[in-house]
């Protein structure tokens, strides 16, 4: 196991850890939470022996292999299967040896070398390699391709892939979904839920965390605090121990200023002051309970558009793409012949894969790219507030943010697009203020800040401009779980319309009520909710490995034979189908009844955690504390089962 006691860990003269302990057990999937700055990546830092503790003890076990993302953009000509494959550090140790034993020419060494490459998995190497890369969103064609011609997403993308190819007992995942979309994403969830070492994730992402993690380990004031369970019932935990400690600080109070009281009134009197003098006694020797200074959450809000035209635009027969890159060459057109209203008061949430023109769409909608064909029409005063995916799209690094703000005053001023928004400097450091840039921080270059401060800064510029259409491109990419909260709770109160892509399921669950799907160059109403979605892009990827599995027989087979067996082939594909059903059909009826049985025990947990946070005599909290870890251990057995199950049908479909 992992153990922390009484750890002290600084970086500069900021303690992050003080006199902190903690454990971990082998095989435990933990959530690391905390505050942007609380320290998650430093602890991250001194479990991969690049910091080391200042004070204290702090042990991971010396033969657990560790694997985690790189953070450096790869630059290499290396193809992406021979890139990924690298990862496995186990293989290339076994490859080096064989090298290295057949030029000593000692055939004993050989043939030690060759069986721990074969216990390596050299035979298997590429397709293990290979179906981590296409899990993560990658086609086909690109397997081959070199790494460099990636941008730098897909490029993070591979250096997950080749931390999740390394054999490991420690995965360290930090941020991990930042560059997913929500097909990559639900493969990920699915893998992590397999692996059976130990893993330690940093992640913003709510739904991610209660998905894959099962222990929360919270840094707070300093201090790690240990909660059993997802980020969700981490949340639960922490808010009912909140709330007693304000009731024992309330408590406190009061009996503090009674022995206060009644010092005070007899400390001059001689008969008292025995008496008086042991409430003094008692004052110095209460612990004192620390009150529930709630953490300053970061919140803002819209201001209310100035006008909502109706409709706010309309497409007509509209193509979305990108420019020829030279004169003579024809433009890239990925959606075509789109014909959609947008109206005031619209949520929209616009899935796709990546690939598919989601961004496209919303770059072209913001007017910074033109429809290759056909026309946009937008309403009178229509104002768009534009988040784009790379908030360096919209900030220059030199400039500081009250820089950023002028600019945007002047620009507005001149297109003639103010609405009674403050203009005076006070007036704009002020409106800063109000998304933390306090002090020195509006002078501080935009380029020398973190990721957050940056989305942040972007949100301020938006919320200035009074805009009646948001146009959001992954805003929670950077932010963390507060600010995320605080970006849906001003999205749900404002009162334009919202068209948002993300991949953070809770934004889209609070904010957009209808769906738009990009999908084969077109765009389409998704009738369903994320759920709905979820289960359509499992069938989709399990459609593409099955069609690309047909590719590969019929390559190996001649046109001459095809044409023969073509016949046969039919008859032997319907008996093989009818064979397939029946094989599958006792897998399917337990599948039914083992989700049935979840659903039942998803019930009784909730019941009973509900009844644990009653007042019950010692007898019924631990009848009941029994009872629920039963539920537990079976929905687990149950989940296995249940993997096990869909994994075999898989396979007789296959």
């Amino acid at each position: 196991m992992i153990t922390l006691k009484n750890l002290v860990l600084r970086r500069g003269v900021k303690v992050l850890l003080d006199n902190a302990s903690c454990t971990i057990n082998p095989g435990e999937k933990v959530g690391l939470v905390g505050r942007n700055g609380a320290g998650k990546s430093s602890l991250f830092g001194l479990l991969n022996h690049t910091l080391h503790e200042d004070k204290g003890d702090f042990y991971v076990p010396p033969q657990w292999r560790m694997a985690q993302v790189a953070q450096d953009m790869p630059e290499t000509d290396q193809t992406a299967t021979q890139f990924v494959i690298e990862g496995d550090v186990t293989l290339l140790a076994a490859q080096q040896e064989v090298t290295a034993s057949e030029d000593s020419g000692d055939g004993e060494r050989m043939a030690h070398a060759y069986m721990a490459l074969h216990d390596a998995g050299a035979h298997d190497a590429p397709a293990r390699a290979q179906a981590l890369i296409l899990g993560l969103g990658f086609r086909t064609d690109e397997l081959e391709r070199p790494v460099n011609s990636f941008s730098g997403g897909w490029r993070m993308r591979l250096q997950l892939a080749r931390a999740l190819m390394c054999p490991s007992e420690l995965l360290l995942l930090d941020e991990p979904t930042n560059h997913l979309d929500l097909d990559a994403l639900v493969w990920l969830e699915a893998w992590l839920k397999r692996y059976e070492g130990t893993m330690l994730v940093i992640s913003h992402d709510r739904e991610f965390l209660d998905a894959v993690t099962n222990v929360t380990i919270h840094i707070h004031t300093a201090q790690l605090t240990r909660y059993g369970g997802n980020y969700s019932r981490f949340e639960d935990m922490r808010a009912e121990q909140m709330a007693l400690q304000q009731s024992a600080y309330a408590r406190q109070q009061d009996k503090m200023a009674h022995l206060q009281k009644f010092i005070d009134r007899f400390k001059a009197k001689a008969s008292k002051a025995k008496q008086a003098q042991s409430r003094v006694k008692a004052l110095e020797r209460m612990e004192k309970i620390g009150p529930v200074l709630a953490d300053a959450d970061f919140t803002f809000e819209f201001t209310e558009p100035q006008n909502l035209p109706n409709p706010m635009l309309a497409m007509s027969e509209a193509s979305f793409g990108y420019p020829p890159p030279d004169e003579g060459s024809e433009p890239t057109v990925i959606v075509r012949n789109i014909s959609r209203s947008v109206l005031a008061g619209q949520r929209i949430g616009i899935l796709g894969a990546n690939g598919q023109g989601k961004s496209t769409v919303v770059k072209t909608i913001a007017r910074d790219l033109q429809p290759i064909a056909g026309q946009i029409t937008e309403g009178k005063g229509l104002n768009i507030g534009y988040f784009a995916q790379q908030e360096l799209d919209v900030l220059r690094p030199a400039d500081t943010p009250l820089e950023h703000m002028i600019r945007l005053v002047r620009e507005c001023t001149a297109e003639g697009r103010l609405s009674g928004q403050p203009t005076r400097e006070q007036d704009l450091r002020s409106f800063l203020g109000n998304f933390n840039f306090t002090g020195d921080q509006v002078k501080q270059s935009v380029g020398s800040m973190s990721g957050g401060e940056k989305a942040r800064l972007v949100l301020c510029m938006i919320v200035w401009q009074r805009p009646n259409l948001l146009l959001l491109d992954e805003p929670t990419n950077h932010l963390d779980l507060a600010t995320r909260e605080a970006l849906s709770v001003a999205l749900n109160e404002f009162e334009g319309t919202v068209m948002l892509v993300s991949h953070d399921r809770a934004l889209l669950r609070a904010v957009c009520d209808e769906f738009w799907l990009v999908s084969r160059g077109g765009i389409e109403p998704f009738d369903g909710d994320l759920d709905d979605y979820q289960r359509y892009l499992l069938d989709m990827a399990k459609q593409s490995r099955e069609a690309q599995r047909q590719e590969q027989r019929d390559a190996q087979r001649t046109p001459v034979a095809v044409a023969v067996a073509a016949p046969e082939q039919k008859r032997n594909d319907a008996q093989r189908r009818q064979q397939l059903a029946e094989k599958a059909k006792p897998l399917k009826k337990e599948l039914e009844q083992t989700e049935k049985r979840m659903a039942q025990l998803a019930q009784e947990k909730t019941r009973l955690e509900a009844t644990m946070g009653q007042s019950l005599s010692p007898a019924d909290l631990a009848k009941n504390g029994k009872q629920l870890k039963a539920v537990n251990d079976e929905n687990e057995a149950l989940e296995a089962r249940w993997l096990e199950l869909t994994e075999a049908i898989e396979a007789v479909n296959a």
